[in-house]
């Protein structure tokens, strides 16, 4: 399984919208509910929620617009980062926040320890599926998975190490600012690349090879095969 490289626009001329658009939307819906479920868990929020739990203690926003907001300023550091948005990292940065905060309206806090695990790991678990479906519709990255690579291609350093420090960061600030990490964040740490790795290669949405560039001009000098000539 290889996800392609591709520009924005060259996502969408890819084809098989039909299945990729539906796939794409699903997964940031999905996305958006999963959060929403480790939040009212109450057992520790995801590493970003962590910050975006902070700082809606101190604004008059919910999580879902703070989240926009916060989507909206990281795809500032694509600029110097030279990271080109798709489709798919606008709809990330805007669909997820609406769905977290339509999911928090009609869901609340359960009062058994029992259930709340529960909705923390089926949370945990949804969140990597969501992963996976977003990403596999190969309509672009999200703002802090972009992030994440563009630091990784201008510094060199890891995408591992990237990641953590990203993480890290995110949680310490978020717990400065009166977030609540605990053991989901942990578990969300720990788990959500390994289930992402194993649902992808069954989501990602086969994409045609790109087409072979044009060849060149027959030369206009006689006896000699186009083919043959270099440039």
């Amino acid at each position: 399984m290889l996800l392609a490289d591709l520009g924005p626009l060259a996502q969408l001329r890819a084809g098989r919208l039909g299945r990729r658009l539906p796939q794409l939307y699903v997964g940031l819906w999905l996305y958006g509910v999963s959060l929403a479920m480790m939040v009212r868990a109450d057992l520790g929020a995801a590493p970003w929620d962590v910050l975006h739990l902070g700082i809606a203690r101190y604004v008059p926003l919910s999580l879902g617009e703070v989240l926009i907001v916060v989507s909206l300023l990281v795809l500032l550091l694509w600029i110097p980062l030279r990271e080109v948005p798709g489709l798919g990292t606008i709809s990330n940065a805007l669909v997820i926040g609406v769905a977290t905060d339509a999911t928090l309206s009609v869901l609340e806090r359960p009062d058994e320890m029992w259930l709340r695990i529960t909705l923390m790991l089926v949370g945990v678990l949804g969140n990597g599926a969501a992963t996976a479906f977003y990403i596999g519709a190969q309509l672009g990255r999200g703002p802090r998975d972009g992030l994440m690579t563009g630091l990784h291609r201008r510094t060199g350093v890891s995408l591992r190490v990237v990641r953590t420090g990203l993480e890290v960061t995110v949680v310490a600030i978020g717990l400065a600012l009166g977030g609540v990490a605990g053991i989901g964040t942990v578990l969300y740490a720990l788990s959500i690349g390994p289930v992402t790795q194993a649902l992808l290669p069954a989501l990602t949405v086969r994409l045609p090879p790109p087409a072979a560039p044009p060849l060149d001009e027959p030369l206009d000098e006689p006896g000699v095969d186009p083919a043959s000539a270099t440039a």
